[in-house]
């Protein structure tokens, strides 16, 4: 073998390390695009209003304006505004995790005529904007007199929602028959089966499910708007609605600190969640 000469098998072994380079770039690249929107929000939130007027853009404070944060929290009742918020996405994300668990263990285990069409028009439920349910949405709760309560949330959790349906489905499909054929032999209901043997087993769609319902709800701006008064409404609405001057601007930098600690819980939740979370959206439809 000369000098210049490769050893055996290196050949391949250049090509893996050059492989995971350019994964490790892209995942980089990414990574970067994914929180940019982000870091551009908190250093928003560290300006003057005169820099992020200015032109052209200034990325960076002169001097980061920490006082920012402080005006945000205290120009609004932001603890009031965050416990509704909670109140709300917890009620909503408990329930609809529950009752989606439940309807999704139906389509799954149970059979009966037209399984595959109410599933089927389950799932294309999914296509239609919640502008076009907004006003009989509205027009249903206010008949029923729960316009300015949290008796909406509680109804749409107990219905169930078509994406969660479809992942407890998927993922109830995937157990093994044997389970409950032995329950049933041992003398248990369907009702027993699901809360004593599936439901347990189903742990990371749980999380996945609860997950993405809190922040469905936590996030949702136009529900809280259109039925709930100011003393009841949610941090969403009040970040995109207080922070305004006299004449009825925006004042964007107040906003900005204000939207970084809006964000907070929801990263805190994900990422004390996050095992969970990847884990059933990994997992889901896989036999």
């Amino acid at each position: 073998m000369t000098a210049t000469s490769l050893p055996p098998n290196s050949a391949p072994r250049v090509r893996v390390r050059v492989n995971r380079l350019v994964l490790y770039t892209v995942l980089v690249a990414l990574t970067g695009l994914f929180i940019g929107p982000f870091g551009w929000l908190i250093l928003s939130g560290l300006k003057t209003p005169a820099e992020l007027a200015a032109s052209p853009v200034h990325w960076l404070p002169t001097d980061f304006q920490w006082q920012n944060f402080a005006d945000a929290f205290n120009l609004i009742d932001f603890l009031g505004y965050a416990r509704n918020s909670l109140i709300i996405a917890l009620i909503y994300a408990t329930l609809v995790t529950l009752s989606s668990a439940w309807v999704g263990f139906g389509f799954a285990r149970l059979d009966a005529p037209g399984k595959k069409t109410l599933f089927g028009i389950l799932i294309g439920s999914m296509m239609l904007p919640q502008m076009i349910t907004l006003l009989p949405t509205y027009l249903i709760f206010a008949k029923l007199g729960m316009v300015d309560t949290y008796w909406p949330w509680v109804f749409w959790g107990l219905a169930a929602a078509p994406y969660l349906v479809f992942l407890f489905r998927q993922f109830f499909a995937g157990l093994p028959r044997e389970l409950e054929e032995a329950a049933i032999v041992d003398g248990c209901g369907y009702g027993t089966i699901f809360w004593r043997i599936f439901l347990p087993q189903s742990w990371p769609v749980l999380s996945a499910s609860f997950v993405i319902a809190f922040t469905w709800s936590w996030g949702d701006y136009i529900a809280p708007q259109l039925l709930l008064s100011t003393d009841k409404s949610t941090l969403a609405v009040a970040v995109m609605s207080t922070y305004v001057t006299s004449a009825g601007t925006p004042v964007a930098n107040l906003q900005a600190a204000a939207s970084v600690m809006y964000v907070v819980p929801i990263l805190l939740i994900f990422l004390i969640a996050q095992r969970g979370f990847v884990a059933g959206m990994s997992t889901t439809g896989l036999k």
